[in-house]
């Protein structure tokens, strides 16, 4: 029963969200808060992706409105019946919800490979990804982080953010995946009902 009387905190939850998303993927862009290494484009290729700013960002924030104006009394009736509109606002919103986790599933994707591949960073063999070889082993390994002379810190920049970015995007799946079983759960058992029909005096 919680999760149907919640549907509206869950789809509400999206938005900070995605909000932190796009913030986060946005800082990506300026190690160090500096703006000369985008303008340069002595960048890691992965930021590219927009995984942060479109996918786990505006399309969750589209994603959330919308849900939220499906949940709303202002939601147009497309049918005569109630539970016949109840009926498609829950399919339509499991569609959205669907999409959602693909959404964030790509951003957690994404961001993972990031992590694992490493920064681009300038070294004593010039600009490459350096530990693009490690399998991601240099995440422990703390000293052959000094081995990236610039951006500075670059190193820790790209853990954290990233790993914020991994952790925003699941928790949005989860959100989603709470809300195709809420709706699935209003459906198939009796909230919304349309396979009964009352008989004809």
């Amino acid at each position: 029963m919680g999760l149907e009387t919640c549907g509206t905190c869950l789809n509400c939850l999206l938005i900070p969200l995605a909000l932190w998303s796009i913030v986060v993927n946005i800082l990506l862009y300026f190690p160090n808060g500096k703006t000369s290494y985008a303008a340069s484009y002595q960048l890691p290729h992965y930021v590219w992706y927009f995984e942060g700013i479109c996918f786990s960002g505006v399309m969750i924030l589209v994603l959330a409105v919308t849900l939220i104006t499906l949940e709303s009394n202002l939601f147009y009736r497309c049918c005569q019946s109630e539970s016949c509109n109840k009926t498609y606002r829950s399919f339509i919103s499991i569609v959205l919800a669907l999409l959602g986790i693909a959404f964030s599933g790509y951003n957690c994707i994404i961001s993972a490979l990031g992590l694992i591949q490493g920064p681009f960073c300038n070294s004593s063999t010039g600009w490459d990804y350096i530990f693009k070889d490690t399998a991601g082993g240099y995440l422990t390994d703390y000293s052959a982080w000094s081995r990236c002379t610039e951006p500075a810190n670059i190193v820790e920049w790209s853990i954290i953010l990233l790993s914020i970015l991994i952790a925003l995007g699941g928790l949005q799946m989860i959100i989603c995946f709470l809300k195709v079983a809420a709706e699935l759960k209003r459906t198939l058992c009796g909230t919304y009902s349309v396979f009964v029909q009352p008989g004809i005096i």
